[in-house]
């Protein structure tokens, strides 16, 4: 099976998702977080530096388990927020892209 390639979008969502995962380990080893995981430092080295830009569902909600962040709060900091090209988020209409929800 051949995989599609990646947007830039997707590339800049992976990238988003490990600078946060890496922020939230802080001072705690890498090998300590991936452990409590269930997955290898390899693994969690490639999702923080984005060379796993797309890692499995059950992998961020093991890893999100284990740094005591929640689901909602991985989803919100790491996706963009769709804004019309004519004012704010709630107006309708068309979107476009423009920025990280803080």
């Amino acid at each position: 099976m051949v995989r599609t390639p990646l947007t830039p979008e997707e590339r800049e969502r992976g990238e988003r998702l490990g600078a946060l995962l890496r922020e939230a380990r802080g001072g705690r080893s890498m090998a300590v977080i991936a452990a409590g995981a269930g997955i290898s430092a390899e693994t969690l080295r490639k999702i923080e530096t984005g060379r796993a830009p797309t890692p499995a569902f059950f992998t961020v909600a093991a890893l999100a388990r284990a740094l005591g962040l929640s689901m909602d709060e991985l989803a919100a900091r790491c996706a963009l927020v769709a804004v019309p090209q004519g004012g704010a988020a709630d107006a309708g209409g068309p979107a476009h892209v423009v920025g990280r929800v803080a």
